[in-house]
Order: structure tokens, then C-alpha cells, then sequence
């Protein structure tokens, strides 16, 4: 089939890499001139596993192409998927929808009759229904349905290729044809397939987005009572991840979520839900915002705490700025907000990531950065491990014990080996684990 995929970022990209992957013809769409060129060239805007040799697979194949311009997409496919932003608003907690619009705005008069625009972006229920309308009054004929996408930064291409579900809302049995003859390789290969209307697939979306947020705050509440109690939060979390009702996953005690998703989706929510005179079903949401806000300070309060009360002067080596491993995304990370709080208070800050250093650098110009890990602890009075990357873990702390100043390790995403690191001449803190003392 031949397909448009209109929005070229974290999403956009690898949809339109794996759905030409699938052996669909594929044009990718974007205003930006010089991404697009990129593209063109095989080069990918994100750091993701995978994605550059699947681009260059299906570019050097033809099946995937890339433009600027909505009106050659409207002409080249009938089946057009809207994978742009839908950031927090800057007045606001709900999502701000301008991009969705400006797609739909600008396609509607270039689309072929039957042609059928597919939401990938993360809306507000209710947001379909509102593009068909609209796209009914300007161009009968024309459908608009929703396939919210599940993918996770880092195996975005996993996900996309092998997903768990496909969610597809749709009006008529015509546009759910369509989209099952789109996904028809993952229907062999026995993906479930859920078609549901459109307002249920919006809702799925941002259902699980909130459900998942909300695992990891209760995990982190629980982490700060183990901290008050003389409690262990990891051991805590994989006894009660045990339970198959419950399960291990995003059971995590640490730092907490971040990233272009969980934080905007769950305050969008909460507020449709209030335009919708609901806000009481979803006020839950609120305090999963709030304990996950809380663990940036508590992280900056403990390291302030074992420097003695004051950053004044103190060197701190920061291992990680993306939110998560396996991405270079720094947006909303928990990381670079704690860089960033412990500077202002007075520390040299220097940090590393394996793959984020560049937007890193551009998010917060004020820290300062360094390509190798040794050169980030040299002369550091603490050292927080802030982002859960492998390569952390495959460190010596032996070999970095004579850079240091001193041998001070906070890991906020209790992800290291701290008898590992204690044997090698470490003093190790952790979130959810008593022993919170200042050293000297």
C-alpha cells in the first residue's frame, strides 16, 4: 500500500521506517527542510537501536521516501498517518493540539476521494470525532481514525515491528479494512488486534500512559517510607512485584519518570477530565505528578545532605542526562533537572551520557560536559548516578577511585552494584535505603 507519514520525530521516523519495512510504499512528511534532508540521506534524527540501518535499508530500496510538502503526500497515498507533537500546553496543563490541526488543515484540500487520515499523536478524547466533523463539513467522503501508538524510547523499533497490541478506532467498517490490510503482517504473526470507536482508542492510550506513571510513583512513595523506616525499596519492590496480579515491571524505586510522554499525558488528561465534569475519577493523577516531582528534590536533598548541607563549592560528577538508556531524549529528564538544581546551589557540575551529550548541551548550556567518564568524576566530591545506562554498570570503580576526590556515590536509580562499589573503596547511598548521614 502507499502510505504518508506526516511528522518526522521520535515517532514519525520509525513509523514510517518500519511500515516501509512492512513492504509499504512510504512518504515522510515534515516542514522541517533540513531533517528531511537528513532523512533523504539515511541519517536519523534520534539516537534509536536500529533505525539508521532500517532507514537505509528501505531508502536504497525506494520504498521509503521523504518531503516537505503536504500536497504531493495528499496526491502519492489515500491512507495518511499524523505523527506530530502534542506538547503541554504554555498556558496550561492540556495538550496543545495546533499541529494535529495544522496537518488536517493543510491536507484537506489536496486529499483523493476515500482517502482516510489515521492519528498516531497522543490526544484528548474526543479530538476524532472533532477532525471528522470538520473534515465532513470540508471534504465528504474523507475519514478520519485513531491508532495510538505504544512504542518505548530505546525499542521503538521492537515495539513498532513486534507490538504487544494494535488499538485501532475507527467510524466505519471500510476504514478498519483499511488499517487492517496496513497491519495485515502483524495479524499473521498473531498480534491482537483490538478495533474499537475512535474516542475508546484515544482513551486506551493515555489509560496505559496513566496506569504506568502511576506504578512508578506508588513505588517511589513506598521508597521514601523504606527510607523512614530503615527499610530496603528494592527488595520491597521485587517482593511485591512477585505477585502475578501485580508484576515487576516499572516497579523501580528511584528518580522517577520523565521524557516527552508520561508527564504531559497525565496532566492532559486530568484536564479533559475536568472539561468533561469527571475530575474526580482522575485526581489520583495529581499526586502521581506531585511523588514524582518530589523525587527530584528528595535525590538533591540527600546529595546535599551527604556533602555536609551545602553544594558550595563541591565538584559533582553526573552520570547520565537522557531520561531513560537507550535514548538520546533529554526532554523533561529527571537527570538534567537535578544537574541543573545542584548547580544552582552552587556546585561544578560536570556530565556525562553515552548518547545525549549534544542535547544535552543544548538543553542546559549552564552544565558542563565531558565525553569520558573519568574526565566527569575528576576531582568530584560525589558522584550521582542519574540515568540507568548499561556502560554504568560495567565500571570499575577501582579504576575511577584515583580521579576522584572523593569516593561518594549516590545512585539514584539503584541500578549499580553497591557491594561492588563499596569493595572497591566506595561510600554508596541509594533512594529507599536508610544511611543518608554527611560524610566528611
Amino acid at each position: 500500500m502507499r502510505l504518508t507519514v506526516i511528522g518526522t520525530g521520535y515517532v514519525g521516523t520509525v513509523h514510517a521506517a518500519c511500515m516501509a519495512d512492512l513492504g509499504h510504499d512510504v512518504l515522510g512528511i515534515d516542514v522541517d527542510e533540513d531533517r528531511i534532508a537528513a532523512l533523504s540521506a539515511g541519517r536519523p534524527p534520534v539516537h534509536e537501536s536500529g533505525l539508521g540501518e532500517l532507514l537505509a535499508r528501505n531508502t536504497a530500496a525506494g520504498r521509503l521516501r521523504f518531503t516537505t510538502s503536504l500536497a504531493e503526500g495528499a496526491a502519492f497515498a489515500d491512507v495518511h498517518f499524523i505523527c506530530v507533537g502534542t506538547p503541554q500546553r504554555p498556558d496550561g496543563e492540556s495538550a496543545d493540539l495546533r499541529y494535529v490541526d495544522a496537518v488536517v488543515r493543510g491536507l484537506l484540500p489536496h486529499l483523493r476521494a476515500g482517502a482516510l487520515i489515521v492519528g498516531k499523536s497522543t490526544v484528548p478524547v474526543g479530538t476524532a470525532a472533532r477532525l471528522g466533523r470538520w473534515v465532513d463539513a470540508v471534504a465528504p467522503g474523507r475519514e478520519v481514525a485513531w491508532n495510538p501508538e505504544f512504542l518505548r524510547e530505546g525499542t521503538a523499533v521492537h515495539d513498532t515491528l513486534h507490538p504487544e497490541r494494535l488499538v485501532v478506532g475507527t467510524v466505519s467498517r471500510r476504514a478498519d479494512t483499511i488499517l487492517r490490510e496496513v497491519y495485515r503482517p502483524m495479524l499473521r504473526a498473531g498480534v491482537p488486534y483490538f478495533g474499537t470507536d475512535t474516542a475508546t482508542a484515544e482513551l486506551v492510550k493515555v489509560a496505559a500512559n496513566s496506569f504506568l506513571a502511576t506504578k512508578i510513583s506508588f513505588i517511589n512513595a513506598m521508597s521514601e517510607v523504606c527510607e523512614a523506616a530503615g527499610a530496603d525499596a528494592p527488595l520491597l519492590a521485587r517482593a511485591v512485584g512477585a505477585d502475578s496480579r501485580i508484576g515487576p515491571l516499572f516497579l523501580d524505586p528511584g528518580l522517577g519518570f520523565g521524557g516527552s510522554c508520561f508527564p504531559k499525558d497525565i496532566r492532559a488528561f486530568a484536564a479533559r477530565a475536568e472539561e468533561l465534569g469527571a475530575p474526580e475519577a482522575v485526581v489520583f493523577l495529581h499526586e502521581v505528578d506531585r511523588i514524582n516531582t518530589r523525587q527530584r528534590r528528595r535525590t538533591v536533598e540527600q546529595a546535599r545532605r551527604l556533602l555536609g548541607g551545602s553544594f558550595t563549592g563541591r565538584r559533582v560528577g553526573v552520570l547520565g542526562a537522557a531520561f531513560k538508556p537507550g535514548s538520546d531524549d533529554v526532554r523533561d529528564s529527571p537527570a538534567l533537572t537535578v544537574a541543573s538544581a545542584v548547580h544552582a546551589q552552587g556546585a561544578a557540575v560536570r556530565v556525562h551520557d553515552p548518547a545525549a551529550l549534544d542535547n544535552a548541551r543544548a538543553a542546559r548550556p549552564e552544565l558542563a560536559y565531558a565525553p569520558d567518564v573519568s574526565k566527569v568524576c575528576e576531582g568530584a566530591d560525589l558522584v550521582l548516578h542519574l540515568t540507568p545506562w548499561p556502560d554504568y554498570r560495567r565500571l570499575d570503580p577501582r579504576a575511577l577511585l584515583s580521579v576522584v576526590r572523593r569516593p561518594l556515590l549516590l545512585d539514584a536509580r539503584n541500578a549499580l552494584d553497591a557491594a561492588a562499589w563499596r569493595a572497591g573503596g566506595w561510600t554508596v547511598r541509594a533512594l529507599g535505603r536508610s544511611g543518608t548521614e554527611a560524610v566528611s
